[in-house]
């Protein structure tokens, strides 16, 4: 159906809908007829998919040709357990995807469209996935319209309609019928799915939905979204490639050396490959998703969404909060306390010859409905209009950030009235005359002044203030004055807790406001902010050097634009990491602009669309709360690196220096401290949950006392490298110690080499929790991960059954005193040389 073609009249009868919308009873009976109003995606076997990447992987390669030369050389038993390794690794592996891939899903699914329509005579705000053709919708300025509809009214509506058209000059719409055939772009009564509101208000009907819509003909242009790693992801993908090669270097150079000194070619070629499996990080990349997943998780529980995983490694590096004051600062509970009119300030509920004209101009130039849709703002005037009679609205000039003025065209008596609320400033050009006690007379300069004295007496009180004016005819300017309103819009209790914690962090605190400089220092004030304020037009008078230089004392711009908010960026982009809120269409700029755009819940579909996060109880501890999560799951991958390479190079250098040992001193008992499967099997019982538990891992006390990351340090400081360093050499002396006493015994050797690695690794995992200033038992599941592990190793060291699979023998209590004795050596001497580290490089990661 053309739409386009039709008049309002002719679209109702074709829709079987009018001006009061759908009843619910109707709406369901639609729903149940078009489906939900979703674009139908290609199914993709999630299941198979997943399962055939942890197939494809260098590693299951690597194990399945040692199965293959197992069976060559008629090791049968190496074979079986080899490939029940090679099984039991796989599925571990799909699990953790499985589950990380499902996180994600979840996170999606939060961030749901929703949109203001008209059911049962009713305004309701539903899912955008269940309006149904025939909805009556609200169109609002940064809405993103859910569905083909048809205009109902329009009060100076512009779309941007970029993603059908490709014209990135937004769309000036009109209501009307359009005669002739017309493209997409041609039908000027028509709003699209998918496209923005960039200015204006109106109503329009639903007339298509989901896969009828214009964007659902040509849906297959979104069909293949690919979830994109993030740079944090890619560069442990990179390190883990170059790790993987510099291990298969080793392995092959620890054949060699086996087969120089004459060691059973199959048996070293069995080691060789177990250490190149074991010493890869191959689960790194999936550990990393998985905490990033994880840490999300976790901060939807405290209203922070994350739309881009790329985001939280960009959180802890943050060193400037930009945030919005109204709502974000402050409680947005607008509450109109006091008025100025008549030539005199009166509180709210005491009376003034022009209070009625007042609380007209407030109820008829307004956007809200009671009892609570709409602005905040809005619904403070609403409520404080207790007089005011409704009057039809003829037309409308929207409020913008530009013009800072609303103007509605209301027929009163079939005459024609203006109504106008703005900034007080703006009295200086719409306002030419002003009403006192019901007397009108000339608005001199002089009077204006007055007024503006009384504007900066109620703002130095933290009021926000706004005029109000009118005229008996319909026009733009040269309006008669009536009065202002005080609102006040407290501090939010835990905002000046949030803003010392920001300064402990080494994080500067901005706050930016379109109210008068006055209101915005004395909030402040309050909240714990120093009050060096520039307003937006101060601002527009610096150059970009001055600018840059003036705002290292700046802690407050107020009556600045959204085009502000891109200036200020700029001159503080370069050397600093910065989170910047917004929710209108026109913060949209400075939402990309920013190193972090956090979107406010509240705020416009196109300024979440804009946004890296979105902050859905508007509050701006939840911001802070954010840093601190995103500092933490930066600490946890890093734990669980330094864990995962200094375990894995301790496995590398206990074979590779056993080897050379043994080829130096010419014994050959030295050369096999562990077998194949000891190898393979410490990879499956220390590397798995262990490692993920890190991930999880609780917050450090000292998190936000540490100054912002350094975005350009490496994930592997040096002090990291030096300590992965000196873990793999004690463990190497340790091990091969403990080997060397008991060479006499083979078997008994090897089962106390075997075991001690795997104690020294759930050592390891403490040590590196000790560096963050972590409460030992602050992770229940790291340590149900440590006892799992070793609970399994203790099978395998005492069932009669594992000990013929494995060939090992149990342990006596003094063998493992001295196995626990290692594990304190490496702990006091890996913790001082680690301290003696960090003192010399002045490095505490």
């Amino acid at each position: 159906m053309q739409f386009y073609k039709l008049d309002k009249k002719e679209v109702f009868n074709f829709l079987e809908s009018n001006e009061n919308g759908l009843t619910n009873e109707e709406a369901n009976k639609r729903l149940a007829q078009y489906g939900l109003n979703e674009i139908t995606k290609k199914k993709e076997n999630k299941i198979l998919k997943i399962l055939t990447e942890q197939v494809n992987s260098f590693v299951v390669y690597i194990l399945i040709a040692a199965v293959i030369i197992s069976l060559i050389t008629k090791n049968y038993l190496d074979a079986i357990v080899i490939a029940s390794i090679l099984i039991l690794n796989t599925t571990l592996g799909f699990i953790q995807e499985y589950r990380a891939e499902k996180s994600i899903e979840s996170l999606k699914k939060l961030e749901t469209k929703n949109v203001l329509i008209i059911r049962d005579k009713k305004q309701v705000l539903i899912n955008s996935k269940f309006i149904v053709p025939g909805d009556i919708i609200i169109i609002e300025e940064g809405i993103k319209i859910p569905a083909d509809s048809y205009l109902l009214e329009c009060y100076d509506i512009e779309a941007d309609e970029s993603i059908l058209t490709g014209e990135s000059v937004p769309v000036k719409k009109q209501i009307g019928i359009m005669k002739h055939d017309s493209l997409i772009a041609e039908q000027l009564n028509m709003l699209f799915s998918s496209t923005t509101i960039t200015k204006g208000r109106g109503k329009a009907i639903v007339a298509n939905t989901g896969m009828n819509t214009e964007l659902g003909k040509i849906a297959s242009l979104i069909q293949n979204e690919s979830e994109k790693q993030t740079p944090l992801q890619k560069k442990l993908d990179k390190m883990g490639k170059t790790l993987g090669i510099l291990v298969i270097i080793i392995a092959v150079a620890v054949f060699f050396i086996g087969l120089l000194d004459k060691q059973d070619p199959s048996a070293i070629l069995l080691i060789a490959i177990s250490l190149a499996v074991a010493a890869i990080p191959e689960g790194l990349p999936a550990i990393v998703t998985i905490s990033l997943a994880l840490g999300t998780k976790k901060m939807i529980k405290r209203n922070v969404l994350i739309r881009k995983l790329s985001s939280v490694e960009t959180l802890g590096s943050t060193n400037i909060i930009c945030a919005d004051k109204t709502g974000t600062m402050t409680q947005n509970k607008m509450q109109v306390t006091k008025f100025f009119l008549d030539n005199k300030i009166i509180n709210l509920g005491e009376e003034s010859n022009n209070l009625q004209l007042l609380h007209n101009i407030m109820g008829n130039c307004n956007t809200a409905v009671l009892p609570d849709i709409g602005d905040s703002t809005e619904l403070g005037i609403l409520r404080a209009a207790t007089k005011a009679v409704k009057y039809e609205k003829i037309d409308e000039i929207p409020f913008s950030s530009k013009t800072k003025t609303m103007i509605t065209y209301n027929k009163v008596d079939n005459k024609i009235f203006t109504f106008a609320k703005f900034a007080p400033e703006k009295i200086y050009d719409l306002c030419s005359h002003i009403n006192i006690n019901g007397k009108i007379k000339k608005f001199t300069p002089k009077l204006k002044k007055e007024i503006m004295n009384v504007n900066d007496n109620l703002a130095n009180q933290a009021l926000r203030v706004l005029g109000y004016a009118y005229f008996e005819s319909k026009k733009k300017d040269n309006l008669i004055f009536v009065g202002l309103t005080g609102m006040i819009d407290p501090p939010r209790q835990e905002v000046e807790d949030a803003i010392k914690k920001c300064k402990e962090a080494g994080i500067k605190v901005i706050m930016i406001t379109g109210d008068h400089k006055l209101t915005a220092q004395a909030i402040a004030r309050q909240i714990g902010l120093n009050d060096n304020a520039i307003t937006g037009e101060e601002l527009e008078k610096l150059n970009d050097n001055d600018l840059k230089e003036s705002l290292k004392d700046i802690t407050v711009y107020a009556r600045v634009n959204p085009e502000h908010k891109v200036r200020i960026l700029n001159a503080l982009y370069n050397e600093n990491i910065i989170a910047m809120t917004g929710d209108g269409v026109n913060d949209a700029p400075a939402l990309k602009k920013a190193h972090i755009g956090v979107a406010i819940g509240s705020g416009t579909d196109v300024a979440k669309e804009a946004s890296d996060m979105i902050i859905l109880d508007n509050n701006f501890n939840s911001i802070v709360y954010a840093v601190e999560e995103g500092r933490s799951i930066y600490d946890n991958i890093k734990k669980f690196i330094n864990y995962l390479l200094s375990s894995n190079l301790g496995e590398v250098l206990i074979i590779f220096v056993a080897m050379i040992l043994a080829f130096i001193y010419q014994d050959p008992r030295i050369i096999v401290p562990l077998t194949a499967l000891h190898i393979l099997w410490i990879n499956l019982v220390t590397d798995g949950m262990p490692a993920l538990a890190l991930g999880v891992d609780s917050l450090s006390s000292n998190i936000m006392k540490r100054s912002p990351r350094n975005p350009k340090e490496n994930i592997i400081t040096k002090n990291t490298i030096f300590n992965i360093i000196t873990i793999g050499i004690l463990m190497t002396i340790i091990v091969l110690t403990l080997f060397r006493m008991n060479i006499n015994n083979i078997i008994k050797a090897q089962t106390i080499a075997f075991t001690t690695v795997v104690m020294l690794e759930m050592t390891r995992v403490q040590m590196i929790r000790s560096q963050y200033k972590l409460k030992l038992f602050s992770n229940k599941w790291l340590w149900l991960a440590i006892l799992f592990s070793i609970l399994l190793q203790l099978l395998v060291v005492y069932l009669p059954s594992m000990n013929k699979i494995f060939k090992t023998v149990p342990l006596s209590l003094e063998e493992w005193g001295l196995i626990l004795l290692g594990c304190l050596f490496m702990l006091v001497f890996g913790n001082l040389i680690n301290y003696i580290i960090r003192k010399a490089t002045k490095q505490y990661d």
